[in-house]
């Protein structure tokens, strides 16, 4: 009786697992762009007054988040219809956040960095997708220089250097090509250990927001890079 499970894991349930997590991931992408323009552009009036006066509510917010994310994670890993919240909120949250954008860089950067941030991670997630090695390893290094630069930017804070922040968010770029790649791997080892155990819905929308949070934290440094270098800023 396991034999056929395995079998079915790698050749054909993987591919349709895989294929779930894109679209969804690809989802909560579409979401937070339709979300950051219309209060970027189309509500500009009406939704920035209000966001600009009250600058710790992105920060409640989004603590908000991270503890409803954490309670839910088991029930989540067993409930696609918890993972979807999750995932949704998330989704409008960033896309929220996103929508000030529009007042620091115009339109030609903003879809340079998307196009550019669009083509790193699909060509970084097919070689963690196709590679039949654990790329663990590589995946705890990364997260620890991302650490030691996020440590950077908080001290950047107080130094408010454009000249650090610049050079860092080139290393932001090559941090978050190497998580989008690691992640995309680690969600197949996953799927291959634990796909018989947790819904097959919630594991890949659990693991499309991994992949979405790589991505976004991937346009926003390339948004940095694209604006400064050449100072295409409204």
């Amino acid at each position: 009786m396991q034999e056929p499970r395995n079998i079915v894991n790698t050749e054909v349930g993987l591919s349709s697992f895989m294929t779930r997590m894109y679209g969804f991931m690809g989802y909560a992408v579409a979401l937070s762009a339709i979300v950051a323009y219309l209060g970027g552009v189309t509500f500009r009036a009406q939704i920035m007054p209000v966001l600009s006066g009250h600058p710790f509510i992105f920060l409640f917010i989004l603590i908000g988040l991270m503890i409803f994310s954490s309670a839910a994670t088991g029930k989540a890993m067993q409930s696609a219809g918890m993972s979807f919240t999750v995932l949704s909120l998330f989704s409008l949250f960033f896309g929220l956040e996103f929508s000030f954008i529009f007042l620091t860089f115009n339109l030609p950067t903003i879809t340079a960095a998307f196009v550019s941030a669009s083509i790193t991670f699909i060509s970084m997630s097919a070689i963690g997708a196709m590679t039949h090695k654990d790329m663990s390893k590589i995946g705890n290094q990364l997260f620890a220089a991302l650490i030691a630069l996020l440590v950077v930017m908080v001290i950047n804070i107080f130094l408010r250097s454009p000249v650090i922040n610049y050079l860092f968010s080139f290393v932001g770029v090559i941090i978050f090509a190497g998580l989008s790649m690691t992640d995309t791997n680690k969600m197949k080892s996953l799927y291959l250990q634990y796909g018989d155990q947790v819904s097959l819905t919630g594991l890949a929308i659990q693991g499309s927001l991994t992949l979405y949070l790589d991505f976004l934290n991937l346009f926003q440094f390339l948004l940095e890079i694209f604006g400064g270098f050449n100072g295409n800023r409204d």
